[in-house]
């Protein structure tokens, strides 16, 4: 079974921790390869188990699930990180999304989303809560639902990088998909970016959800 997908699990209640083992386990493809009750112990489970997904709580003792995914983005960009969480709250969704996660799970959803969440996120992919995802463009300024007629036009190329940047791709990763050189895809993300208005990754990703171009991924 070595292809089955490494998961560590990080969460401080330890009853609901291995009921999420049992839920991940029942699916063939997952292997729980360890569990952590606090933001330090997690940061070393990944380390020694290499795992291909963390699972993170926002809320734990020694380092919050926040400064843990800057950590582990920091320290292990290969792991692909999936906050599931209680926090229904816009302001921790986008503070994930902008550490690096890829995926944002609500606990009460997690019986039913779960398992595809991990699925996209290991295919390049970001998911976000559908009872969650709209909070996304809450109070967002007007610039962001402007009507296509007066939205700014983007050049195929400028949407490429944009969709693989939503992606949680870096700019060498993408310079490698699309076969160009990273200066290039750090001038057609800037020249969208510029054009859109935009200040951070967040604001990206808010503009790929939007679009639909993250459902394929």
């Amino acid at each position: 079974m070595a292809d089955r997908t490494r998961l560590v699990l990080a969460d401080d209640h330890p009853i609901f921790l291995e009921g999420l083992r049992k839920l991940l386990e029942m699916d063939d493809d997952f292997n729980v390869v360890g569990q952590a009750s606090t933001g330090i112990s997690a940061l070393r489970l990944v380390a020694d188990t290499k795992p291909h997904v963390a699972i993170l709580d926002i809320s734990m003792p020694e380092l919050n699930g926040i400064s843990l995914l800057r950590q582990l983005a920091a320290d292990h960009p290969e792991v692909r990180t999936l906050m599931l969480t209680l926090h229904e709250d816009r302001a921790y969704l986008n503070q994930a999304i902008q550490a690096g996660a890829r995926g944002y799970v609500l606990k009460r959803s997690a019986s039913a989303t779960l398992v595809h969440a991990i699925r996209a996120v290991m295919v390049g992919g970001i998911y976000v809560d559908a009872a969650i995802a709209g909070r996304m463009f809450d109070s967002q300024p007007r610039r962001a639902s402007r009507t296509p007629a007066t939205m700014p036009r983007l050049t195929a190329r400028e949407i490429e990088v944009l969709k693989l940047t939503a992606a949680g791709f870096t700019n060498k990763e993408i310079a490698r998909r699309i076969d160009v050189g990273v200066k290039s895809i750090e001038t057609f993300k800037a020249r969208a970016v510029d054009k859109l208005g935009f200040k951070n990754r967040a604001d990206i990703v808010r503009y790929a959800i939007a679009q639909g171009w993250l459902a394929d991924l």
